[in-house]
């Protein structure tokens, strides 16, 4: 889910933000006790309801956004821009088979799907799978299928799995166990990005926490990198291509591995 996720997007004093959702105060003091569960349903109900009338603003062409927003879908912008750049560059994605996690609006799949690669999007909120495949539908897109299902039980091999801006809904502990099944799904590449846990994002994250809002309805989480790394080493791929993207409410990690 990029709009989940990633999410990956640090902080906002004024509106929830993409790839950072700091936690409301009575969130942060309970959080220790929820589990994956708890903040699954949280994800899928935000983004079934007014997340994904937010997201779907953002992850559009309106007008209708205001200046932290505007810069949000900026800086996921440039990094699904990124990831069409190492694809174009391979020039090799046409007819190839490729799995999107967390699609959202379908702001990857769609043009993968126009690249010529066979796409399988998902999405935990049923109102962005939707919203996507109408996306889809009105370019005349017929090699792309959209539907709902959380990460974990997204079953298939494909070429290459795509994950952007869906760790932030990840506790850190079940990150490595995320990296690991979306690498049992690849045969060939991973590419997935996640906001990186570093002193100055950590600062952030706390500076935004001190305004929780009433929008910001989802818990967040920093993954340390050496840790996604060291998942996607255990898994039997490696590191090939890396980029950063940094506007100033959004901080994405992108990471592209291939299996060794």
């Amino acid at each position: 889910m990029k709009t989940i996720g990633a999410l990956f997007t640090l902080l906002s004093l004024s509106t929830k933000v993409a790839a950072f959702a700091p936690a409301t105060v009575s969130q942060r003091s309970s959080s220790a006790l929820l589990s994956t569960v708890d903040d699954k349903t949280e994800v899928r109900e935000y983004f079934n309801t007014e997340g994904f009338n937010r997201w779907n603003k953002i992850y559009s062409e309106s007008d209708d956004v205001n200046s932290v927003q505007m810069d949000i879908r900026t800086g996921h912008g440039q990094t699904i821009q990124k990831i069409l750049n190492w694809i174009a560059a391979d020039g090799d994605i046409a007819g190839k088979t490729v799995c999107d996690c967390g699609c959202g609006v379908g702001s990857l799949a769609i043009p993968l799907a126009q690249m010529g690669a066979k796409l399988s999007a998902s999405d935990i909120s049923d109102s962005m799978a939707n919203e996507a495949a109408r996306r889809a539908k009105e370019l005349g897109i017929e090699n792309a299928d959209f539907y709902t299902s959380d990460l974990e039980s997204v079953t298939g091999k494909y070429d290459t799995v795509t994950c952007v801006d869906v760790a932030i809904h990840y506790p850190t502990e079940k990150m490595s166990e995320m990296v690991t099944h979306l690498c049992s799904l690849a045969n060939e590449r991973v590419i997935i990005s996640f906001a990186p846990k570093t002193w100055y994002y950590v600062f952030l994250k706390k500076v935004g926490e001190l305004f929780p809002g009433p929008s910001k309805t989802t818990r967040a989480y920093l993954h340390e990198e050496e840790a996604v790394r060291a998942a996607l080493t255990n898994a039997g791929f490696k590191v090939e291509r890396e980029e950063m993207t940094a506007t100033n409410f959004y901080f994405s990690r992108l990471l592209e591995a291939k299996r060794v």
